[in-house]
């Protein structure tokens, strides 16, 4: 089978870096959502998917994939207030399954499904802290393993979602306070674009924030405006703020 590309134009794009000059004739694919962008992905698919539905391979390969993933697969246990948790996969479930006990031996219970939330489970659940006392998670949620996250929290005795939603959440940190009412986090400038994820422009202005829960009266602040990304931890009586370049 005789296979032909289409040619992507070249630009005459060039950039002086540390004094040499730089052609870059393929800036232009930089931009996903261009119209040109988009239309040269196109022109590669016509190629690539038929040549992959038809690979007599392709099968053999699928099954040898299933059958090494599917098998049980469970994280270690860890206590959190007066109840225990795990991770747990059945085998072939996109995502882990956060499981509660109330003693090490009781059966475990589904807390947090993240296969759930969406039909082609792709929604997964990243960082989770837990309020000191144990009574409420934080947790971030990605969809299609975008780095953009969205906080939530839920309630560790009713697993009540509480209506508290932070969004445009990125490379951050969950950070509790000591008295349970609260926790420190990052976010950036609200971003342009609708479809967060897919963009090539750099995030900066990272900022500190502090969110108290809303039923107890609702508040958040920015606590740090720094130039350059950072993290915030927290300590027993001083909040320090670790910054990466």
């Amino acid at each position: 089978m005789k296979l032909e590309y289409p040619a992507p134009r070249r630009c005459d794009c060039t950039e002086t870096l540390h004094s040499h000059q730089v052609e870059d004739p393929y800036r232009w694919m930089e931009d996903p959502d261009a119209a040109e962008t988009q239309e040269y992905v196109n022109a590669q698919n016509k190629i690539t998917m038929p040549y992959l539905e038809e690979c007599c391979v392709k099968k053999v390969f699928h099954e040898k994939l299933v059958d090494l993933f599917d098998f049980p697969k469970q994280g270690c246990p860890f206590k959190r207030g007066d109840k225990f948790y795990y991770n747990f996969n059945s085998g072939l479930q996109n995502q882990y399954v956060l499981h509660q006990q109330d003693t090490p031996d009781s059966p475990g219970e589904v807390f947090l499904d993240p296969n759930t939330l969406s039909e082609d489970g792709t929604i997964s659940s990243g960082c989770t802290r837990f309020s000191e006392d144990g009574k409420i998670m934080a947790y971030t949620l990605s969809v299609s393993g975008s780095d953009w996250k969205t906080i939530k929290f839920m309630r560790t005795d009713t697993k009540e979602e509480l209506e508290d939603v932070l969004e445009h959440v990125k490379f951050s940190c969950l950070s509790w306070t000591h008295d349970n009412k609260g926790l420190f986090y990052n976010k950036y400038p609200k971003a342009d674009t609708s479809d967060l994820g897919t963009e090539t422009n750099s995030n900066i202005h990272q900022k500190l924030y502090y969110h108290r829960l809303v039923h107890l009266n609702q508040r958040t602040c920015c606590v740090w405006n720094f130039l350059r990304n950072l993290i915030g931890c927290r300590d027993v009586k001083y909040l320090t703020v670790v910054r990466y370049c």
